[in-house]
């Protein structure tokens, strides 16, 4: 095979420089694709997680809560079994609610991609120095 000499001109170096940069900006983007999947994958497990503990927090809270209540409400004399009932009702919404709050913080706690996108901010500000 014959080779093609290279050209020792001026537009050497422009064309030297042009592949540089275009081998950077691809090394660049396969980097933050990789830690794109990489910080994918580690959410979605924390996401199946998080869907596991609320399910078998809400159905073994449902199962004791309604064995409890029904407990209580025969243990105690007929008189105040209204008021049992009622007390027993508020609980269970305030234990609601701070099960939903609790959901909720650990929810806004994840960020989704953060690692990328510092990493891309950080990218944009060196192109933009240069």
């Amino acid at each position: 095979m014959t080779q093609v000499p290279q050209s020792q001109g001026p537009g050497k170096g422009v064309i030297n420089a042009g592949q540089r940069i275009v081998t950077t900006l691809v090394g660049m983007v396969e980097t933050r694709v990789r830690l794109a999947v990489v910080e994918l994958e580690a959410e979605k497990a924390n996401l199946l997680q998080m869907l596991l503990m609320v399910g078998l927090t809400m159905l073994f809270t449902a199962f004791g809560l309604l064995s409890l209540m029904v407990l209580i409400i025969w243990a105690i004399d007929p008189q105040y079994r209204l008021m049992a009932i009622a007390i027993t009702t508020g609980v269970l919404f305030a234990l609601a609610l701070i099960f939903g709050i609790w959901v909720l913080v650990k929810s806004r706690r994840s960020t989704l991609l953060g690692a990328t996108r510092k990493e891309l901010a950080s990218d944009r500000k060196m192109l933009e120095d240069e």
